[in-house]
């Protein structure tokens, strides 16, 4: 089986890394002692300084990481260096015009202007890196206090040597400049397919780039507000100077009527001449002599500020578009040319049964306007039939009144509750709710607050494009679900066979912790746990807000004031925070067993899914995913901690990703078949699919329980309040709590 991996081959060496304040030293100035603060600029300051001052260096190539910190093979002549770098940039000089408009002579002979600049580089040692502590760790001896720092310089040397290659680098991954890794997916946008996967703009005029886009063939057809949309934010370059700008929108009028203030020199070559208002068009075409065949009735892009616009024609733009590397070498240091090779297995599908639920007494509210409730609720009867649901036709369809769809969300909802009770004699055991809006509808909190906080009723929110079996199917999965039934039953968890769980009582547990997009807005926390041992089918939520930002989950114990607990749960740490796990999770967790009266604590195992990662795992031989239920545990793993890779989903040629499993503790005592074949089985127990997900469904269940209950505040209310993580959240009706509402 191949993996996104290469092997290393090493040799013993040590690196001597550089760097300026505060324990990283290398500093870049202008003269006027401002901070260079781009990485670009950075990149080219040091490059430029080896290129002049490599012999004052000893020779010694080095890797820079773009911000504070330089590594070398091996200490350099002097401890401490200061060095003045002169960066020339090359860019198109704007050709001037004299006062009657004509283009000046030595304007027209001067393509090019050159403008130097001076940077200041200190450079001063730091401290000294033994490389050898990478090697120490696949021979199992215990990992140097150094590792860290090792890995460091190799993951700087390795991404400055893609830089200097030419490829694209995106966060922690890089893409290379390989027409092979590139393919055309359509609308001007080119997928990246290489270590990791990303999206860029196809090379070339905006032009082409817009036709592709909208799948037109000729300019004139061009949706301009849809242009707008997706020109925004993307990077250009300029054909009459060399340099690159950010779109910022489209000019109101055409290129040939757009007007700008542009100061004309004298003839004796002063600038104290005259200000005349010129078009973009006729500047473009009589001062810069670009010819613009067909900008003349195109709107301009915008690439200035939005109090100090800067137009620029749609054809004067474009999109801006191994071998060893001597440090590594120094370092002794060699990367395999070719993917590694592990082995792995494919675990069994477990069967599956299904227990469907009975509606006897629902209802239909419809905020939408485009929406026919009564033939859906016919397509959702015969859907659910097929299936084995038996749904009775539902007792009201309750149409929002028209002249209520401009007020203020909370008060549709209520309105709409009223008239919903005018028309009922008991409660409902399911409220299918039809939104205006598939995504961010304003409507959802609210509704969702309102039947799960303070009326206690299931419901089901569906925004219908169109309405298909296969959406049916989806919406009927979790209709049951929240009712009680199963759609995901565990033949061998009906039969009480689960590996070691059978024999004594058992929990589990999925955590989460949603973060809002607003620092000063409270993370919203979620546990599942599972319920009627020995299955692990049927799962209960509990969610608590907590400090902005913050992943470890601190409201697991909690006493209440009435004497009762709050509390017990992961998912989406990172390396550096398992040990917080450990020691501040799973001791709330403790606690809250504790505060129960019981003496005799229970045995955990903790594992921690990471999904976020660059390994991917394809067959050697083929071009199609691995299949479902494969695992690697050896070889690509870590030398020392138990972890492993598991594939447990069918994803579409070429998506598929790993789920990167690490077991912290295992108390309980799993064998490692044992262990991953329930983990492979709970991908198989999510209620919202028929097969299994790529995640386990308890931190499945975790996240959207933590997504949908956060809905229930309204961020513009939190923000002027300045509500704090202390603050609780409404509690959910006692119908409620028990129930798979998060599904």
């Amino acid at each position: 089986m191949g993996t996104s991996n290469f092997n290393i081959v090493y040799s013993f060496s040590s690196v001597s890394f550089v760097a300026k304040e505060r324990m990283t030293e290398v500093a870049i100035t202008l003269e006027d002692k401002r901070a260079v603060e781009s990485k670009v600029i950075g990149r080219k300051v040091v490059n430029r300084l080896y290129q002049i001052y490599s012999s004052e260096l000893g020779g010694k190539r080095f890797a820079y990481d773009g911000g504070k910190t330089l590594y070398t093979a091996g200490p350099l002549p002097l401890n401490k260096y200061e060095f003045k770098v002169l960066l020339e940039e090359s860019f198109r000089k704007r050709r001037s015009a004299g006062a009657d408009g004509s283009l000046c002579e030595e304007s027209k002979r001067s393509k090019h202007s050159f403008q130097l600049k001076t940077f200041m580089v200190e450079i001063s040692f730091a401290a000294k890196i033994p490389m050898q502590s990478i090697a120490f760790a696949p021979k199992w001896v215990d990992s140097d206090a150094n590792s860290e720092d090792a890995l460091r310089v190799l993951d700087t040397v390795l991404r400055q040597r893609a830089a200097d290659c030419g490829c694209l680098l995106v966060r922690q991954s890089f893409f290379h400049d390989d027409p092979r890794n590139f393919t055309d997916v359509g609308a001007g946008v080119t997928a990246v397919s290489d270590v990791s996967t990303t999206v860029i703009i196809k090379p070339g005029p905006v032009i082409d780039f817009l036709l592709s886009n909208q799948q037109v063939k000729e300019p004139r057809y061009i949706d301009w507000e849809k242009a707008k949309k997706v020109l925004k934010n993307l990077r250009v370059q300029a054909t009459h100077r060399n340099l690159e700008f950010k779109i910022s929108g489209l000019s109101e009028k055409p290129c040939n009527q757009q007007l700008f203030s542009m100061k004309v020199k004298n003839d004796n070559g002063s600038n104290e001449g005259q200000t005349v208002e010129i078009t973009v068009y006729e500047y473009f075409v009589k001062h810069c002599g670009i010819d613009l065949p067909s900008s003349y009735y195109f709107p301009c892009l915008d690439v200035g500020k939005p109090n100090r616009p800067n137009y620029l024609p749609l054809e004067a733009v474009g999109n801006y578009c191994c071998d060893d590397d001597p440090v590594l070498a120094a370092c002794g240091i060699s990367v395999d040319k070719q993917l590694a090779l592990v082995e792995g297995r494919v675990l069994e599908a477990p069967q599956t049964l299904l227990q469907p639920s009975h509606i006897d007494y629902w209802a239909v509210v419809n905020f939408s306007a485009r929406c026919d409730t009564s033939y859906l609720s016919r397509e959702l009867i015969r859907c659910g039939m097929s299936k084995g649901i038996n749904i009775e036709r539902p007792h009201s369809l309750v149409e929002e009144e028209p002249q209520l769809r401009r007020s203020n969300p909370v008060a549709r909802v209520e309105r709409m509750f009223d008239l919903l009770k005018s028309k009922l004699n008991r409660e409902p055991k399911l409220i299918l709710c039809v939104l205006p809006e598939r995504k961010n509808c304003d409507i959802y909190g609210p509704w969702k607050k309102k039947c799960l906080s303070e009326i206690g009723v299931a419901t089901q929110c569906i925004s219908p494009v169109k309405i298909t079996d296969q959406y049916l199917n989806n919406i009927l999965l979790k209709i049951n679900s929240k009712l009680g039934g199963i759609n995901s039953l565990l033949a061998m968890e009906h039969s009480g066979h689960l590996p070691l769980i059978k024999d004594t009582p058992t929990i589990i547990l999925g955590m989460d912790v949603s973060h809002r997009g607003q620092l000063d807005i409270p993370s919203v926390a979620a546990v599942v746990g599972s319920r009627c041992w020995p299955l692990i089918s049927r799962y209960r939520a509990s969610v608590r807000l907590q400090a902005s930002k913050v992943e470890m989950i601190d409201a697991l114990y909690k006493p209440l004031e009435n004497g009762g607990d709050d509390g017990i749960i992961r998912d989406g740490v990172s390396e550096s925070q398992f040990q917080q796990v450990l020691t501040f999770e799973l001791d709330q967790i403790i606690k809250a067993y504790q505060r129960l009266g019981e003496d005799d604590v229970p045995k955990f195992t903790v594992i921690v899914a990471q999904k976020n990662h660059h390994t991917k795992l394809f067959q050697a031989n083929s071009p199609e995913n691995v299949p479902p239920g494969t695992v690697v545990d050896t070889a690509i793993t870590h030398p020392r901690n138990y972890d492993f890779y598991m594939c447990a989903h069918a994803g579409m040629m070429g998506t598929s990703r790993p789920v990167h499993y690490h077991v912290l503790l295992d108390e309980i005592g799993f064998s490692a078949d044992g262990l991953q074949n329930l983990i492979h089985s709970l991908s198989y127990v999510n209620q919202r699919s028929t097969t299994a997900t790529s995640v386990v469904a308890p931190i499945c269940y975790a996240h959207h329980a933590a997504a949908q209950i956060g809905r229930f505040l309204d961020v513009n209310d939190l923000s002027e309040t300045g509500l704090s993580s202390t603050a609780e959240l409404p509690r959910l009706h006692k119908n409620i709590r028990s129930s798979m509402f998060f599904c």
